[in-house]
């Protein structure tokens, strides 16, 4: 029987092990940089989107589209929840060419709605948003990466407050103004609050999602939704956080 202190019985095992742990951490990278690179590439593109659709300002093509009343405003803003509803669910059956061009069409739509920002806050005051939102993402991504605590009993919770947040948006709208304001701004703290922890938390579930979808054909499908999913995080908790920081025009 061999000698299990014996260095020659043992080397193999170890080095094939470490051989095993060393591909999965190269896997797990290119995995999370791939999504991470569908997520900034769809950011930079709702960016562009929206500062051309905004250029001219009073007579831009965003001023046109959303004062100019009709049903296209409406298809533009809620076009993108149908896009998401539909990755949601459908992310199983549709083939990676789809999910990559609906993704794609979520960024653009999604610059169209948010060019109305540069008809109202000033552009220095957006850039400063952003950069402050891009270095807190990148903390609590980093955060929910490396963190040893489980966050996935957080989901269930935030999906509840997402729905909360939404009702007390609406509920919002049709208060006096003497009650809107205040509570705008509390909506507003509470809204980057909440996706704040859910960057962290979708961050988590997407390294963990890695276990199950690697080497599989949906792989690639999985990094998309996975990029789709910190899109959301990231624009909500600049447009809330744009609420404090933005200067009116």
């Amino acid at each position: 029987m061999a000698n299990w202190s014996d260095p020659r019985t043992t080397a193999v095992p170890r080095a094939a092990a470490g051989a095993r742990d060393a591909a999965f951490d190269a896997g797990l990278r290119s995995y999370m940089l791939s999504v991470y690179n569908y997520m900034a590439s769809g950011v930079l593109l709702t960016g562009i989107v929206a500062m051309l659709f905004a250029r001219g300002g009073a007579d831009s093509m965003a001023a046109h589209l959303f004062l100019g009343g009709g049903l296209l405003p409406l298809v533009v803003i809620f076009a993108p929840l149908g896009i998401v509803f539909w990755m949601s669910f459908g992310i199983q059956r549709m083939s990676e060419t789809t999910a990559k061009a609906l993704f794609w069409s979520y960024a653009v739509l999604m610059g169209l709605s948010t060019s109305v920002i540069f008809l109202v806050y000033t552009g220095s005051s957006i850039a400063q948003t952003f950069f402050a939102t891009a270095a807190s993402f990148a903390a609590l991504s980093l955060y929910g990466y490396t963190t040893k605590r489980n966050l996935a009993p957080l989901g269930a919770f935030f999906f509840m407050a997402v729905i909360g947040l939404i009702v007390a948006m609406l509920i919002n709208m049709f208060m006096p103004a003497s009650i809107n304001g205040p509570m705008n701004l509390i909506i507003s703290g509470i809204g980057v609050l909440l996706f704040a922890g859910i960057t962290a938390y979708r961050t988590q579930m997407i390294k963990s999602d890695y276990f199950t979808v690697r080497g599989t054909d949906f792989q690639g499908r999985a990094a998309i939704i996975g990029a789709l999913g910190l899109y959301i995080a990231f624009l909500n908790m600049f447009m809330f956080l744009l609420r404090f920081m933005g200067n009116r025009r």
